[in-house]
């Protein structure tokens, strides 16, 4: 391992969930405005995830008022306050830049679905028979 990775090791973070290309993701980001602070969310597809390490950079992508908007961000930034995978996206490429020029219905991503694995049976538990109480009478 050279120096420059060593370094970089310690500034990775490991906060941050596994997404692909094609996912839906949700990003904070930590936006300073006027001397304050605030967290702008960003809603979108990732169309491609690019680089290694500390210069990992993803670009996620969304329709805005009918104008396509894409923003590229740096993994492991801090001004990147969470990201949240919204939905698993099915796609068999790692760069989809397709997706400019569909619109509608023919820019959705199918939804990735992993297998369930089999639960074992569960014994309902019989309730114990009352016995009827005697008719007075």
């Amino acid at each position: 391992m050279n120096k420059i990775d060593a370094i970089e090791t310690s500034r990775l973070r490991e906060d941050l969930p596994d997404f692909r290309p094609g996912d839906t993701v949700r990003v904070h980001v930590r936006v300073a405005e006027a001397g304050r602070e605030r967290i702008q969310v960003f809603q979108g597809v990732v169309i491609r995830r690019q680089g290694g390490g500390l210069r990992e950079t993803f670009t996620a992508r969304k329709v805005s008022f009918g104008v396509g908007v894409e923003r590229t961000f740096p993994v492991h930034s801090p001004t990147i306050a969470k990201i949240e995978v919204l939905n698993q996206g099915k796609v068999r490429r790692a760069k989809l830049y397709y997706l400019r020029e569909r619109k509608g219905k023919r820019a959705r991503i199918r939804e990735r679905r992993e297998p369930i694995s089999p639960r074992p049976a569960v014994a309902l538990e019989q309730e114990p028979d009352q016995e009827a109480e005697p008719e007075q009478g």
